[in-house]
Formats: C-alpha cells, structure tokens, sequence
C-alpha cells in the first residue's frame, strides 16, 4: 500500500497524469512482480475505505495537502481499483487452477473506469481485454447450460461485456468532451508527443496540399526527434524531402540520406535525374518506385519534381548558350539572354528521348514561366525566348 500511495504523491504533486495512471495499472510491472499482491492483501473490505483515505487525506508524511473533495474523489477511485485487484487475484488463481474466471473481474473494473479521473485515461485500455475475457468465460457457461434448453440462441449474448465496455468508453468520451477548459501549450507534453503531434499535423497537410505548413512541422518534429530514432526520422523524411523539392527546390544530399537505406533506393534516383536534368530517367525511376510511392501518398508530390528536373534542363541550354559580345573592354560578361525555341526543343527531345514540336516546346516554356520557375517570354513571331537577364532561373544562381 505505502508503495502505490508513495507513487500517487510523488506523480501528484508534479502534475503528472501518465504517472498516476501508472499506480493504477491492472498489472504488475515486471521489477515488482508481487505488486498487485501486496496491495490487496494490505487492507480488508472493512478498513479499505479508513486506510486509503488516511493514506491520502492525513498521512503527515505527504509533501502535500489534497482539498478534502478531490480527496475523497481519490479515495472512491483507489478503493474501486483495490475491489479491481482482488477480482484480478481470484481470475488469476482460478486460471493457474484450470478453471474459468467468472465476470466480477470485469465488472469491477468497469466501476473503476467510470470513477477514473482523465489523467488516468491510459488505465481504461485493459477494459476491453477484460470484457473480452469475461465473455469468453460466459460462452463456456452457456454452452453447458444449452444441452438443457431447447430454445437457447448462442448469438443472443454473444459479445455482451464487450459491448458494454464500448458503452462505458463512449460514457467517458463524452464526459471528457464536455471538458471545454484550455488546453495545456505543447510544450507541457512529453517530447515523444509533441515530435508525434507535429508529424501528423504535417501529415495532414501535405495531404491536403499545403506544402509550406507541411514543411514548417514537419521541420519541428524532425528538429525534436530523437537522433537515435532512426524509424521515425525515416517517417519523418518520407514528407519533408518531398516539401522541399516544392517548396525550395532543393534536394536531399548522399550525407542525409546515408542512415536510411529505404530512402536511398527511393529517392536518389529521382534526386539524380533531377539535379542531371534527364527527364526520360526521371520517368522511369518515378515508374520504378510508382507502388512504393501510392503506397506512402507521394507519388503525385513527385511527380511536380518533374518541373525542376525541366527547369535545370532549360538552365543547362541558357549557360551553354554563353555570353554576349563585350561592348567596351573590361566590361563585366553578361549571358546571351534570346535563346531560340528550337534549342529549348532539341533539348527536351533529348532529355525526354520523343520528338516535339515547336508548338508543345512553347507550351512547356510557358508553363515554367507561369511557375516561376524561368523568368522572361515567348517572341512567337521571332521564334526565341527572351530571358531576364538577372535570375533567369531563380533560385539557382543565374
């Protein structure tokens, strides 16, 4: 008893739910395989109630003092839970004897449940194994009960604790909804949660197309993550890589990827054809990983990675393209800024390996133009593009 009620300070006076929900686990933890033992054979049912309430309303060795309501409100719940344990020890003496548990286990603990503050929420995720139990053991009982009845329906209790304890949760779920209070700030929650939280968050944004807020928690979470987390750095980077191709054009280095196998065969090979400009090779390492792809929701973010891949391409034609003739000597170089449409076309049929003509080789320019992602315009009746001559391929230094 000292020792859960020790625990029950300790975990109360630094606010701490999870804790708390700890002391009062259906369960022995594995450093203290007598724990629920001990506990229940402690008291009796005739003291329960005057020890636990001096455990936790008198006992002058609690760095504490409770208000004499919640008090008592603990005191109902660490009384339901001791009634929980001593059904627990007769199920478990009955299973270790070959017979089968009755439903007392059950439904003591679902008093329990309803009694449970929501700090100890994570204690309710036995109910379910217990119902599950307590019905399995009521089968037994009504299979011998059928060879005596002619009219007995094996259906019509089938799965009845089980439903019940789904009543009870949702009787919970409902008590807690109409908890209208604040929420804490994120930062009062364990790191593991809030890594968790802003994983989903971005998530559920890249999924709906926002890839600015996407990027923003996804970078959170990938800031918070534990460094020895490999998996969930893994999960994390399946989202992140492909909000920066969008976002910054910018792609994953051999050094990032080097930890995460799994990332490499998916995404290096795009990350080269990318960076290289050769769009056939892009088309075939995208329909390489297409499964994989669907599979973790990415394969249409992908995809618009092909616009880079064109746009680098486009670059290469500028630089290759070289510079104007120096009017004065000394004169800082400037690129020769009309590029004929037809190069931007041999290029691409190049590049994508089909023949296009000059009419859908303006239709991709046009579009890059539209994206930002070449600044300039189309002189149809002289056949060039005229590009800017600052940041003609913004973002990438020419």
């Amino acid at each position: 008893m000292d020792l859960i009620f020790g625990d029950f300070r300790k975990f109360y006076e630094v606010g701490d739910g999870y804790g708390l929900a700890q002391t009062l686990s259906p369960i022995s933890p594995p450093s203290q395989p007598e724990r629920l033992r001990n506990f229940y054979r402690s008291t009796n049912f005739q003291n329960v109630q005057k020890d636990f309430k001096y455990q936790i309303l008198y006992d002058n060795s609690a760095p504490f003092k409770l208000p004499a309501d919640e008090g008592n409100g603990w005191v109902e719940v660490y009384v339901a839970y001791w009634k929980a344990v001593g059904e627990i020890q007769i199920a478990e003496a009955a299973a270790n004897s070959g017979h089968k548990a009755n439903n007392g286990q059950y439904l003591v603990f679902s008093l329990l449940s309803l009694s449970l503050a929501t700090g100890a929420l994570g204690s309710r995720k036995y109910l379910r194994v217990f119902a599950i139990k307590a019905d399995e053991g009521a089968a037994s009982s009504q299979a011998v009960s059928a060879t005596f009845q002619d009219d007995f329906n094996p259906d019509s209790e089938k799965n009845e604790k089980l439903e019940d304890a789904a009543r009870q949760l949702n009787r919970i779920f409902n008590l807690c909804l109409s908890d209208r209070g604040d929420m804490p700030p994120l930062e009062s929650f364990p790191l593991a949660h809030q890594v968790t939280f802003k994983y989903y968050v971005g998530v559920i944004y890249f999924l709906e197309e926002n890839y600015v807020e996407s990027e923003k928690n996804l970078t959170e979470a990938w800031t918070l993550c534990h460094k020895d987390s490999i998996r969930n750095k893994e999960l994390i980077l399946t989202y992140l890589i492909p909000c920066h191709l969008l976002t910054t054009h910018t792609l994953p280095t051999l050094a990032l990827l080097s930890p995460y196998p799994r990332l490499q065969k998916l995404f290096l090979p795009l990350s080269r054809c990318i960076k290289k400009g050769d769009l056939s090779g892009f088309d075939a390492a995208l329909i390489a990983g297409e499964d994989e792809f669907v599979k973790r929701r990415i394969y249409l973010t992908l995809e618009r990675g092909r616009d880079v891949a064109l746009r680098n391409l486009l670059r290469k034609v500028f630089i290759a393209g070289g510079f104007e003739d120096a009017k004065e000597p000394g004169a800082p170089q400037v690129r020769k800024t009309r590029v004929p449409v037809a190069e931007f076309g041999a290029a691409i049929s190049i590049g994508s390996k089909e023949t296009m003509d000059n009419d859908e080789v303006e239709c991709l320019l046009a579009n890059m133009i539209y994206k930002n992602l070449m600044k300039g315009y189309i002189a149809r009746d002289r056949g060039i593009v005229v590009l800017s001559k600052g940041g003609a391929f913004p973002g990438t230094g020419v």
